[in-house]
């Protein structure tokens, strides 16, 4: 996920669908290969791979370099290892994003943006009756999701199910930096004013979600990070306050459940938590890690 949380939610939201249309024909092999990097200091020697949650079916985005990096690991430690159980995404995802006597969606965004809201939600094929019992958060989540079912992206072709299965079939275990509930909780703990400001933002971002998804899983497959962070000065600026609480906080926090960690992990972060303000590497290398590009 790229760092412009809207964009963010945007990605993220595609877990909360089972799957999304498929490419009619498989896509191509992703060119170069993903960033991948070396991670270092004491009796800590693993990997660090920047992700992309959902796919197009068919992409081979394998390389020799990261299949090397896996086979000498001793374990993978993804965002968080709850995630791929889909039932308990939904049921979190429920529990915490919904809410009782809720005003109508319209009602949370300024009186300018509800022609744009509606148009969204009816573009997306779901309506307010629908989406009012949720909080703003969620359903800006829920919206975003619905307006992505053309992109012929799924969660199950993504990365983290291919490296579960590999990692299982080596019989290592396999573990995450947070749980799924921490994730939600880092949107639903926001101020609604912080969250209605991303509904509003998520509105925006709505139409121009397929040229934008286009754009990452190009500069993904060619391990292109200074392209994944100009995502940064296209559109409009995140919430600080979003900002600070989906991504920024949740680095720091994943710097504190690797440091502990001895022997060589295979750690798999969505790419966007390596580029940008206080990112994965830059939070690494100043706790003394010792952190190389080897693709």
């Amino acid at each position: 996920m790229i760092r412009v949380v809207t964009r963010l939610v945007a990605l993220f939201a595609l877990t909360l669908v089972a799957a999304c249309g498929q490419n009619d024909t498989p896509a191509a092999k992703a060119q170069g290969g993903p960033a991948l990097w070396q991670v270092q200091r004491g009796a800590f020697n693993g990997w660090l791979f920047g992700t992309i949650h959902v796919l197009p079916k068919g992409l081979s985005w394998d390389t020799p370099t990261i299949t090397e990096a896996m086979t000498a690991s001793d374990r993978l430690v993804l965002e968080a290892a709850d995630l791929q159980d889909e039932q308990k995404t939904l049921s979190l995802f429920e529990k915490m994003g919904r809410s009782a006597g809720l005003p109508p969606l319209e009602r949370r965004v300024p009186d300018e943006e509800k022609t744009a809201l509606v148009k969204a939600m009816a573009d997306g094929g779901t309506n307010s009756q629908l989406l009012s019992g949720y909080e703003s958060w969620a359903a800006a989540m829920l919206l975003s999701a619905s307006s992505q079912q053309g992109l012929g992206v799924s969660q199950d072709d993504g990365v983290e199910p291919v490296l579960i299965e590999r990692f299982k079939k080596a019989g290592k275990p396999i573990g995450g930096l947070e749980t799924v509930e921490r994730q939600f909780a880092a949107f639903d703990t926001l101020p609604e004013a912080a969250q209605s400001r991303l509904l509003v933002q998520t509105i925006h971002e709505a139409k121009g979600m397929k040229v934008l998804y286009d754009r990452i899983l190009t500069a993904w497959g060619k391990g292109d990070m200074d392209a994944i962070a100009k995502e940064d000065q296209i559109g409009e600026q995140p919430d600080p306050m979003v900002e600070e609480a989906v991504l920024v906080a949740r680095n720091r926090d994943w710097v504190k459940a690797i440091e502990p960690m001895q022997g060589r992990p295979f750690i798999a972060v969505g790419a966007g938590h390596l580029t940008g303000r206080e990112n994965l590497i830059e939070l690494l290398k100043a706790k003394g890690f010792t952190v190389t590009r080897v693709q």
